[in-house]
């Protein structure tokens, strides 16, 4: 405990405050989580904002510092009052004095209209840290924590200040401070291959979620959360500080007070599994939905490409898609022309293609049409555009090759999801960007890339690896193929992907076309699966060698098991399943000896609670099992 500070309880946690100077010490409601966080001021009127977490009594950040620099900083405040005897500050977090600390908590129950499970509860412990300065600036910040039995999230918060409106954030202090030994699965860019690295060995930033694992056998991962007003931040090694990642801004932040920054999310867990299964954290630190009338019109389902962008093409994959219990067709680019150039223009369609024709055929069959558009036609023409794609009956738009990582862009493109919602028009967002909730706010965002997903043709022990790291984020359009000869993994891998890979819009069929298709018996899975969910179990894995999901809707479960590059044995115990049910599990596994060119085995079996299915998976390879109730 910090000195001077006293003890008193608050919903199953500890709130410290201290005669004199204030700090938290605050834990989650089961105590699995803590958190404390204090501000040093030093004699010079420097001063820094302090923090650390444990998990289960052991630390997973250490002390560390937290805080931002300002540009508007008090001292040419002063200045302009003439106050000139003012010393010039080393940074905007010098010379703050701690008021107070306030406390709350939370507990209820919510259900999302879609996810990965239809339950979420949000319980938490929170304490609010009182900052300002008396100095002739009167600045004021806020730092807000909560501690959730899943992790500990944190975040900025600005006073509306009269006299100082506008802010501009130049850098963020937050720094990580680890005990030694720790690893990181490390990726450098939102699409790129994940190396386990020292922290140290950190040079170039990295994404988030950035998954790490302790000597001591547990884990952590650190993320961020309600980001539609910031830019992309990234951790590197502290090149002065051993075991330190540092924050890295994409560019400054211009705000207006009152203000709040995004949370920033501390994960902790006993194994790389229940990284995932806790990460509706995220989802909890999220708006709710602003959408009045989401449920009418904000529909997940499956997805299939159209390649050759032409009527006679697209009346073949309608038909496909209407006779495979796919929802959704998709033209991807080359729909409009020029499409990666600001002289395109997306409100008219090539000469081969008939929008209106297509779009009527595709309701007659009851599928939905999608149409991907640059950033460039969006930037230029988005106030007209997405009104027309309305009245065209376009269903969603996959926005593509969009900017997001300077606060400029990234607020432009979820002001992009609102204005398609204003819109009744779904949307997924490709390449870099990365989730962190506001699919809760707006669902009509279903999904997004920021993922080296199968059209990069990532290998087995990538794959295997995505669920611990990436999927911790949220959905990810893996954009699953299946019959493309190009394929590195095999097709019950690819079976098993559809599932594990969580994305409520689900693209199957990536680069293939209805006359791939020879009438294989497993595309039954395709057929039947859910892309939505009420419960996901993540039943054994670790990054880069195998992974085991569980994803039940209404009484059914779906299974998705997938190992590296090298073969393996799997046990899939089903204690799942409730006690004195029968049920029956269609099971697809990958079997040289059938006879056809996806050579994937289909059975079925008896089974109930407490059996197990075995598997002797290939290298490369997967199994992918429908689970379902009998009725006698």
């Amino acid at each position: 405990m910090k000195r001077g500070f006293l003890s008193m309880m608050l919903l199953g946690g500890a709130i410290c405050t201290a005669q004199g100077a204030p700090g938290i010490s605050l834990r989650s409601p089961e105590g699995t989580m803590g958190v404390e966080m204090d501000y040093r001021a030093d004699s010079d009127s420097t001063g820094s904002l302090h923090w650390s977490v444990t998990f289960k009594g052991q630390p997973i950040v250490t002390d560390s510092r937290a805080g931002l620099d300002l540009d508007n900083r008090h001292w040419e405040m002063a200045i302009a009052l003439g106050k000139r005897n003012i010393p010039r500050p080393a940074c905007w977090m010098d010379n703050f004095t701690v008021d107070s600390v306030t406390t709350s908590g939370r507990d209820s129950v919510w259900h999302p209209l879609y996810g990965e499970r239809s339950t979420v509860r949000d319980r938490y412990n929170s304490a609010t840290l009182h900052l300002s300065k008396k100095d002739a600036s009167k600045y004021r910040l806020d730092v807000e924590v909560r501690a959730y039995d899943e992790g500990i999230a944190f975040r900025y918060y600005f006073p509306e200040h009269p006299a100082a409106v506008f802010h501009k954030v130049t850098e963020d202090l937050t720094s990580y401070t680890f005990p030694a030994g720790v690893k990181a699965w490390a990726e450098e860019w939102a699409q790129a291959p994940f190396a386990r690295k020292d922290i140290g060995e950190i040079d170039i930033p990295v994404e988030r979620a950035l998954t790490l694992e302790y000597p001591g056998g547990y884990w952590a991962a650190l993320t961020d959360a309600d980001v539609d007003d910031w830019c992309l931040t990234k951790f590197v090694a502290d090149k002065n500080r051993s075991n330190t990642l540092n924050s890295v801004m994409y560019s400054p932040v211009d705000i207006v007070t009152y203000y709040a920054t995004p949370w920033k999310v501390v994960m902790g867990a006993d194994t790389p599994g229940e990284l995932l299964e806790n990460n509706d954290i995220i989802l909890n630190l999220n708006p709710p939905c602003e959408i009045a009338d989401a449920a009418e019109w904000v529909k997940p389902g499956k997805i299939m490409r159209e390649t050759t962008i032409s009527t006679g093409g697209a009346f073949k994959t309608i038909d496909f898609c209407a006779e495979h219990n796919i929802p959704y067709m998709l033209f991807d680019w080359l729909w409009y022309l020029p499409c990666t150039s600001h002289d395109g223009d997306a409100t008219k369609v090539v000469d081969k293609l008939d929008m209106p024709k297509v779009v009527e055929y595709a309701n007659s069959k009851g599928v939905g049409i999608w149409l991907y558009v640059n950033q460039h036609a969006l930037v230029k023409q988005q106030r007209e555009l997405l009104p027309l794609l309305k009245e065209w009956g376009i269903k969603g738009v996959k926005s593509g090759f969009v900017q997001y990582a300077s606060h400029r862009w990234a607020t432009w493109l979820h002001d992009l999801v609102r204005d398609a919602a204003r819109n009744h028009l779904l949307m997924n967002i490709h390449d870099e960007f990365r989730p962190s909730g506001f699919s809760r706010t707006y669902p009509n965002l279903l999904t997004q890339e920021g993922i080296c997903g199968n059209e990069e043709w990532p290998d087995a022990t990538h794959n295997v690896t995505l669920p611990f790291t990436r999927m911790i984020n949220g959905a990810a359009d893996y954009t699953i193929c299946y019959f493309d000869k190009r394929l590195r993994n095999t097709h019950a891998h690819q079976l098993a992907a559809s599932v594990v890979f969580y994305s409520p819009l689900q693209t199957i069929f990536w680069y293939d076309k209805p006359d791939h298709y020879n009438g294989e018996p497993e595309i039954e899975w395709f057929e039947n699966l859910e892309t939505v969910f009420d419960d996901t179990k993540v039943l054994g894995g670790y990054p880069g060698e195998y992974v085991t999901i569980a994803r039940r809707k209404g009484d059914s479960w779906w299974i998705g098991t997938m190992t590296n590059n090298e073969p393996r044995r799997e046990e899939v115990k089903l204690d799942f399943l409730d006690p004195g049910k029968k049920y029956e599990a269609r099971i697809y596994t990958d079997d040289p000896g059938v006879k056809t060119a996806t050579k994937v085995k289909c059975s079925r079996k008896k089974v109930k609670r407490g059996d197990s299915l075995r598997f002797d998976l290939h290298g490369r390879g997967g199994a992918a099992v429908q689970i379902v109730p009998v009725i006698d």
